[in-house]
């Protein structure tokens, strides 16, 4: 596999895979966070400053037609051109032969959103319960190869830099692979980062190891911890999945949230931990509201001893405290999900506080510290602790897959993995 570092872009089209599916504002259309673009600015830069032109691809939403002003990435152009000043634009991404063609040096050209084409995904825009959805699924995967195959033909080197879809076997992140020799194929600065810093935790982590998982329901995250029980030292577990663990080991929980056929998974999780000597760390105590509001009434309680009709929305004070100890004596941190509602500044707390404490393990222990998952992610922006850990991953459902050992098809078509 070659690497971007040692390869030269003088004289060649590249067609570079980016992830700028980024958030806009309502209200104006403009682009109210801008993280992924200036993710992607390192590997468009090198293209351009060895001499090369860049052909920017990606997608934008789940557009359901085609075209769909909506998703078009022709909003996104003026955020772009911040950084990288004037770039050209094809209002079709199947139908940019010419535009392509007659790139120069140093020119940029963004094509639409990828997803206005169903052959992108490679899945019928229908119900998979509709009579006809199996005979347009084989129709669309092999119109999804010569999708790949028009969008391989405007370049010479393929540049995969968009993490956050390489889970998927889309036309753009692994079919379009097929298409390119071994020594023009490689992944961009970002995607080279990504896996940097997922391998340096699976496969070179040093101790105390300590996983932090939070968010909703036990079931997203079930394969993620079982994959990490053989790995990491301590396991914290908070969000609304604490209560699913609660009320498996007996406890009261009122109207929080619990996943009831999800119980003996619970324990079975447990049970393994403490076979291979994993301390696990539940709350202890909790903020509890009496609606899901952020005006709300609260109390704090035993995470155990909830009173009926109140739920649990966040940690409370003595599990602020334990938590915080056992982040920043570790040595290796990865986290995903949060420890509540945090979009609630009623039901924060607990979540910066944790943000501050993987912060301060980075900063003052030396830690190595992997932070994952949308929530996580904002919740460390939201914070400005982002430059303050070692790495923000840029993939939730993306790095949530290779951390349970999957193999990624956009890392794999380049990579190889089997």
């Amino acid at each position: 596999m070659i690497l971007i570092d040692n390869f030269n872009f003088a004289g060649k089209k590249a067609i570079i895979r980016v992830d700028f599916n980024v958030p806009l504002n309502k209200e104006t259309g403009e682009v109210s966070d801008d993280t992924r673009i200036r993710g992607a600015l390192p590997t468009i830069k090198k293209v351009i400053a060895d001499g090369g032109c860049a052909i920017l691809m990606s997608h934008m939403g789940r557009p359901k037609q085609n075209p769909d002003p909506k998703y078009s990435l022709k909003q996104i152009i003026p955020a772009i051109e911040k950084y990288l000043g004037k770039i050209q634009f094809a209002p079709d991404c199947q139908k940019a032969e010419e535009q392509a063609k007659n790139l120069k040096a140093g020119e940029i050209l963004l094509l639409e959103n990828l997803r206005f084409y169903a052959e992108e995904e490679g899945k019928p825009r229908m119900e998979k319960d509709d009579p006809a959805y199996e005979d347009a699924k084989k129709a669309l995967k092999s119109a999804q190869k010569d999708f790949a195959k028009k969008l391989a033909s405007y370049a010479d080197v393929y540049v995969n830099d968009a993490f956050g879809t390489a889970h998927r076997k889309h036309g753009s992140t692994a079919v379009i692979a097929d298409y390119f020799a071994d020594d023009a194929k490689m992944f961009g600065f970002l995607i080279n980062n990504e896996l940097k810093a997922m391998d340096k935790v699976l496969g070179d982590a040093q101790r105390p190891f300590t996983a932090i998982m939070g968010g909703a329901k036990v079931s997203d995250k079930i394969n993620v911890i079982k994959n990490l029980l053989g790995r990491v030292d301590n396991l914290i577990i908070g969000g609304g999945m604490t209560y699913t663990f609660v009320k498996a080991l007996g406890g009261q929980i009122g109207s929080s949230l619990c996943e009831a056929d999800k119980l003996d998974l619970a324990n079975e999780i447990l049970a393994e931990a403490k076979a291979k000597g994993v301390k696990v760390f539940l709350p202890i105590d909790a903020v509890n509201a009496d609606k899901f509001d952020k005006d709300a009434a609260t109390n704090t309680s035993d995470v155990d001893k909830t009173p009926e009709g109140w739920m649990g929305l966040d940690i409370a004070e003595k599990s602020i405290k334990q938590f915080t100890e056992v982040i920043t004596s570790s040595k290796t941190v990865i986290w995903n999900g949060p420890m509540g509602v945090f979009e609630f500044d009623k039901f924060a707390k607990g979540t910066s506080a944790v943000a501050q404490a993987v912060a301060d393990a980075t900063q003052k222990n030396g830690a190595f510290t992997l932070i994952g998952g949308g929530d996580s992610v904002a919740a460390i922006n939201k914070n400005r602790l982002a430059d303050k850990v070692s790495y923000v991953s840029t993939g939730g459902g993306a790095m949530l897959e290779y951390m349970e050992g999957k193999i990624l098809p956009g890392i794999a078509a380049i990579r190889g993995d089997k």
